[in-house]
């Protein structure tokens, strides 16, 4: 049936085709071929070197099935913290015995494989080790045919141990060439730069730890993302929204043009004359073709004393001209970076733009965004 007048096709092709989107935040094609290669090399990799070092045979199994599970967390969703080194290790072989031991005092098989799938929950939650393919490996040890029972309590150590290992160990140096960050290690809560016990400014406003943990009861489910990764998710959430409310009014609108600078061969003294002649907290330092090479302050010319602007000199944080200037508000606010410096593509400084500047802008903006409220003004109350 066509669609009729006036009516709006919904994005997807209809409601059928959304039943094959993506349920994963992230997951492109390009990170799923990824995870295809991974998995591939991975679990090919972790049977043959099995085999080289324990032989083949009907009765070996070089590799148990819930390998196939794990090597999708380990290669489709890395960050998940059910993905990482320990849960994939200790979950599986934890779970294992669990299974083993489930077969050996319980005589029923189907409240065995209850029990076992049940105890190896249980003991994974409580080493910290949750892994979902644990529960197969748990099924395995109970229903894994002879080669498993006769294996007895060493099943868990081989292969389940040794597959774990050797798959973790390839998925480390897979990620490593990938560039991706395994094992997953969340980024730290950024400290407070100035020795007291105050949160750094970014944190002391919007939303705080205690709000994302009361959401997160309110919700009653079990999220599968790092706690850290998810307050850091929520405030970059937070970043791209004002970029996107606010994002017309562009660096290049806002720099100061008039730059005072200092080449790269200066000495510590000049810099520090310039840096107090104009009341100033951040000197741009550039190089013999005009180029920017970093940038000095009083911080860093005390603690180099007087061995030269070359040395004492620190990393330039940038932006470009077209560059929305709300978007350097998390720079701004890191409790180092005074100013952010402006440049063309060959790193010509354009101009700059301090913290004064920003918070100007800001003020602006939201005494423009009040302003433009609508509705009548509320009428004085009589006396």
């Amino acid at each position: 049936m066509s669609n009729t007048v006036g009516s709006q096709p919904k994005a997807g092709g209809g409601p059928g085709f959304r039943l094959f989107r993506p349920i994963l935040a992230g997951a492109t094609l390009r990170e799923r071929l990824i995870a295809c290669l991974g998995a591939l090399a991975g679990i090919t990799l972790t049977g043959l070197i099995c085999g080289l070092f324990f032989g083949q045979g009907p009765d070996i199994p070089l590799i148990v099935a819930p390998m196939g599970a794990s090597a999708v967390l380990l290669f489709a969703v890395p960050a998940s913290p059910l993905a990482q080194p320990w849960p994939i290790i200790g979950g599986n072989t934890i779970s294992a015995f669990m299974g083993v031991l489930a077969a050996r005092f319980i005589p029923d098989p189907v409240v065995a494989i209850g029990v076992g799938v049940s105890l190896a929950i249980a003991a994974m939650s409580l080493t910290r080790s949750l892994h979902p393919p644990g529960g197969a490996a748990a099924l395995t040890a109970l229903i894994g045919g002879p080669a498993v029972t006769s294996a007895g309590f060493l099943f868990p150590l081989f292969p389940v141990c040794v597959n774990s290992l050797i798959l973790v160990a390839l998925g480390v140096a897979f990620h490593r060439i990938a560039r991706r960050n395994y094992p997953h290690v969340p980024v730290a809560i950024p400290a407070n730069t100035h020795g007291t016990a105050d949160l750094p400014a970014p944190l002391r406003v919007g939303f705080r730890a205690e709000d994302v943990d009361a959401a997160l009861l309110a919700l009653n489910e079990t999220l599968d993302i790092d706690r850290t990764d998810l307050d850091r998710l929520l405030r970059q959430v937070e970043h791209h929204a004002l970029v996107r409310e606010e994002g017309d009014l562009t660096c290049g609108a806002v720099m100061s043009r008039d730059v005072v600078t200092i080449g790269l061969d200066g000495s510590a003294e000049r810099a520090r004359e310039l840096l107090i002649a104009h009341d100033i907290r951040t000197l741009p330092v550039l190089e013999a073709d005009g180029r920017l090479a970093g940038t000095l302050g009083l911080r860093e010319l005390a603690r180099h004393g007087d061995s030269g602007v070359a040395r004492a000199m620190s990393d330039a944080r940038t932006a470009g001209p077209d560059d929305p200037v709300v978007a350097l508000a998390a720079a701004l606010t890191d409790g180092r970076t005074h100013a952010v410096v402006v440049v063309d593509i060959d790193r010509h400084v354009l101009g700059i733009i301090t913290q004064t500047d920003l918070l100007a802008t800001l003020t602006r903006l939201l005494s423009g965004r009040a302003i433009a409220v609508p509705g009548p003004l509320p009428r004085p109350a009589r006396v």
